[in-house]
């Protein structure tokens, strides 16, 4: 028997072994997944792939968490060409590194990457097939976690070439392997080893448009590797990639995978997903409504993704492989996006990954040299967009929650230094200047006056000062802060940060009863109008959202906010106010500069974080009737199982994860704070597994489209008449009941409002 068909063999009985043991796995209750049925099946990673006006979705083709991902590589979803085959995605919403091009005819026809045109694509989670029309190739392939197998079928009787493409690194031809490297940026590489089914019959590379064969090595942009074969109608490539190594890459996929076989690989991911998947089991509902909840909680395992490789992980913080000492090191995650449910979301239903990220984010701090806490950790290191320290907030989310499994105080004093010694300034690694001495003094970031010109350094012309959305992020996060130092025991410092945390009223319009930008005299801008004023993006004053969005940007205390507002009754009509205020001019002019601000229904914004809170702040104010009907009708208006069916930019999990909690019923409107509040559940029956044999279960009786309003409720066989609940009723387990109908209850849920501060100690 040769080596080759030895390991196949033995590839191939480990592989029927490793399916038999996943599909071990057990599932909530009754309901049990098969290989014909299960939740995976109910995944469209199409929906949202045409965006309403920025970014779509991808059809990512990966496993949980995983270091491995892909999509099509094509201008967007209408492109007729494929740009080769994927290899590996590092980032979210990034190029491949690496591509595989196969390839029939004349060899002055090769290129370092061929676009292909293309036909009968089926993508699911854990597999993607194509059929390459104008070259009659039939693509199949199916990922792992940090290794990945491709079958590629040629349908003409020709010679069939492979190309191998770097677009800025190395490739090699060695011990019947390739094996290379990308630079992803100045100093973090992605590695590369594969190994194909057949021996080649000649290997060379591309060098100004010619094929030097014999020559087994090239480096630099675009450097390309051609392995000919003869006629040949089928080809296996089965590769791993590190972020450590060629040698590691090799490892991984000796690891991970042992034949050419796609089907196999596939059933292990398929089980993947299902055991994952299947931690939210639901019922009822339609197909649609399944295909849309399932869906967003396949976007929410998107990222961040593992790093650790055999033991050992990449950083690209302090450039170094470092040992990860039991523990998976986890990067690449939007915290701006995801603080505000994907990570309460993880909490629920996987704490102990939640528990790795976090203990992952301390390691971040550390390796940085600054011991800042990261807020947009990536594979390439912390980018530092979009604005505050939302990681704060993740940490005492966490620790609220019963999460345990790092070191609280090494977190406080992270992200107390990522407060006090970095600056403020959105997109900015700086160290703290006079913008953050200013706030310390005066509690607001300074707007500039129109005209006025910007001179403190490291203010992006294009992002701004962002003063409104940077003062209201940042006392929240002094909050969160404040809230980590009182379970410390440092009570000054804990009262401290309690006071800064009010720092949002130094902004507050008491005439306009809106958060409005004020000038370093302490004066309000002149001429505000709060849909539209603050340029592209309203970055002059907030942050790709306008005024209207950021008046509700309080999460952790929505009692002061009523109180400022005048009261429950005012507060109300301000929320209806949003929904009802019109545009006011043309979309086309109204999106010109608000790109951001899509899936509006009024001047509320679907599209964009910082709006996911807000249709539950009815149940603070007295009329959780309210939130229950918007709440549907926001799901049935943007979020649609189609190519459509997202409104704005989904980042990663952060917004849906907004849809994965509404259609359960119940949402965390203040990371931080251990409340969920009620909203109107989409499914009959709702099991979440929250681990250790404990299951929270939600049954919505007579729910339907028709039927979305609370009528009565009971927690645990207790009626309850409060549109809220705390997670230490449910993490040990237990059964919230609904009876729904078609009419308001303007009654229910009147009980006690959910927690928040509360009102300033003068």
């Amino acid at each position: 028997m040769s080596q080759k068909k030895g390991r196949f063999l033995i590839g191939f009985l480990v592989g029927i072994a490793l399916m038999w043991l996943i599909g071990k796995c057990s599932s909530l209750g009754k309901q049990e997944v098969s290989e014909t049925n299960g939740w995976v099946d109910y995944v469209n990673p199409y929906m949202g792939n045409i965006s309403h006006l920025l970014v779509p979705t991808y059809p990512t083709i990966h496993l949980p968490n995983s270091m491995l991902r892909v999509y099509p590589e094509r201008a967007d979803y209408t492109g007729d060409k494929l740009a080769g085959l994927p290899i590996i995605v590092t980032s979210h919403r990034g190029s491949s590194a690496f591509n595989l091009s196969p390839y029939q005819g004349e060899e002055t026809g090769i290129q370092p990457v061929i676009n292909y045109s293309y036909d009968q694509e089926k993508i699911t989670p854990y597999r993607y097939q194509v059929y390459l029309d104008d070259t009659n190739v039939e693509v199949d392939y199916a990922p792992s976690h940090q290794s990945a197998v491709y079958s590629l079928t040629f349908e003409k009787a020709e010679p069939a070439y492979l190309i191998f493409n770097s677009r800025n690194g190395a490739l090699q031809w060695k011990e019947e392997a390739v094996s290379g490297y990308q630079y992803v940026d100045k100093k973090t590489k992605v590695y590369l080893y594969a190994e194909i089914d057949k021996q080649p019959e000649k290997v060379g590379v591309l060098s100004d448009k010619a094929i030097l064969f014999d020559t087994l090595a090239i480096e630099g942009k675009d450097a390309a590797l051609v392995l000919a074969f003869g006629k040949q109608p089928k080809i296996g490539i089965r590769y791993g990639i590190s972020f450590i190594s060629t040698e590691q890459a090799k490892k991984n996929l000796a690891r991970e995978i042992h034949s050419y076989n796609v089907n196999t690989i596939a059933q292990i991911g398929r089980n993947d997903w299902n055991a994952a998947l299947g931690k939210i089991q639901v019922e009822g509902g339609s197909k649609d409504d399944k295909t849309v909840f399932y869906t967003s909680l396949y976007r929410c395992y998107e990222r961040p993704v593992c790093l650790s490789e055999d033991g050992k992980y990449y950083s690209a913080f302090d450039g170094k492989v470092h040992e990860d000492n039991g523990r998976p090191f986890y990067t690449d995650d939007w915290i701006w996006d995801t603080y505000r449910a994907t990570h309460p979301l993880r909490v629920l239903i996987d704490n102990e990954r939640e528990s790795d990220i976090i203990h992952s984010f301390l390691l971040m701090a550390e390796q940085m040299g600054t011991n800042w806490m990261p807020t947009f950790p990536e594979v390439t290191g912390d980018s530092r967009r979009m604005n505050s320290n939302h990681a704060v907030a993740t940490v005492i989310d966490a620790w609220r929650k019963g999460v345990r499994g790092f070191d609280l105080e090494k977190a406080y004093q992270a992200a107390k230094a990522g407060m006090e010694e970095k600056t403020l300034i959105p997109w900015s690694a700086a160290p703290a200047g006079w913008l953050d001495t200013f706030y310390k003094e005066h509690g607001y970031i300074p707007a500039l006056k129109p005209g006025e010109e910007e001179t403190v350094p490291h203010v992006s012309k294009w992002e701004k000062r962002q003063p409104v959305a940077v003062t209201l992020g940042t006392a929240y996060d002094q909050w969160c802060l404040s809230q980590i130092a009182e379970e410390l025991g440092k009570k000054e410092e804990a009262a401290y940060y309690l006071q800064q945390s009010y720092n949002y009223r130094n902004l507050f319009n008491p005439v306009t009863k809106f958060f409005h930008p004020k000038d370093k005299e302490g004066n309000f801008i002149e001429g505000v109008d709060y849909r539209y004023s603050g340029g592209l993006g309203a970055r002059d004053y907030y942050d790709e959202n306008n005024g209207y969005i950021y008046r509700w940007d309080v999460q952790h205390n929505v009692a002061d906010l009523i109180h400022l507002m005048g009261g429950n009754d005012e507060f109300i009509m301000a929320l209806d106010s949003m929904f009802d205020t019109p545009l006011g001019m043309s979309k086309w002019s109204f999106y010109s500069f608000l790109p951001d601000h899509t899936g509006n229904v009024g001047m509320f914004s679907m599209a964009n974080e910082p709006s996911l809170h807000i249709p539950y702040l009815y149940n603070y104010a007295g009329q959780p009737w309210k939130t229950q009907k918007r709440i549907r009708t926001l799901l049935n208006q943007w979020f649609r199982n189609d190519l459509m069916g997202v409104p704005g930019d989904e980042d990663g999990g952060g917004m849906s994860a907004f849809v994965v909690f509404s259609m359960m019923g119940f949402y965390p409107v203040t990371p931080g704070s251990p409340i969920y509040n009620i909203g109107s559940p989409v499914f009959s029956n709702v099991k979440i597994d929250l681990g250790n044999g404990n299951v929270f279960e939600i049954v919505a009786d007579k729910v339907s489209n028709r039927n979305k309003y609370i009528q009565a409720a009971r927690l645990d066989g207790t009626p309850l008449n409060q549109s809220w609940f705390e997670h230490s009723q449910i993490v040990s387990g237990g059964v919230l009941e609904l009876k729904m109908g078609a009419k308001a209850n303007k009654e229910w849920g009147l009980g006690t409002s959910p927690p928040s501060v509360g009102l300033l100690s003068e």
